[in-house]
């Protein structure tokens, strides 16, 4: 039978990509009152999704090797605070990155938690 917390711990920071990922995608919805035309809007929609589209590929590919999405979620995060730094205050970078860090943190303790990787890729073979 398979440990349940191991169960959690490998589901939890994928369901919260996905949620932050929404979220994320939450701010786009702005440009829909800007007063664009419709290739506008559709350009602006486009442009305020990036960080959805890079939110979802850091999670497809920690889907896959949960280290490499420790490393992307943590890069998200820092890139955010450089980025924007100066420009709001500090809460909104807690908002913002503070999720990205969180699942990054989620990321490494899953795969921390597996045990030594090399091994568990014998043992299936």
């Amino acid at each position: 039978m398979r440990n349940p917390f191991r169960s959690i711990l490998f589901w939890l920071p994928r369901g919260l990509g996905l949620l932050f990922a929404a979220f994320i995608s939450l701010f786009a919805l702005d440009v829909f009152g800007a007063g664009y035309g419709v290739w506008g809007t559709v350009a602006a929609l486009l442009v305020h999704l990036i960080p959805t589209a890079a939110i979802l590929l850091a999670l497809a590919i920690g889907w896959r090797w949960a280290w490499a999405g420790a490393i992307l979620f943590a890069a998200l995060g820092a890139a955010y605070i450089i980025v924007a730094w100066g420009a709001f205050p500090w809460v909104t970078y807690l908002i913002v990155s503070g999720p990205s860090f969180l699942i990054g943190a989620l990321f490494l303790v899953d795969w921390l938690g597996r045990g030594e990787p090399e091994a568990d890729a014998r043992r299936r073979e």
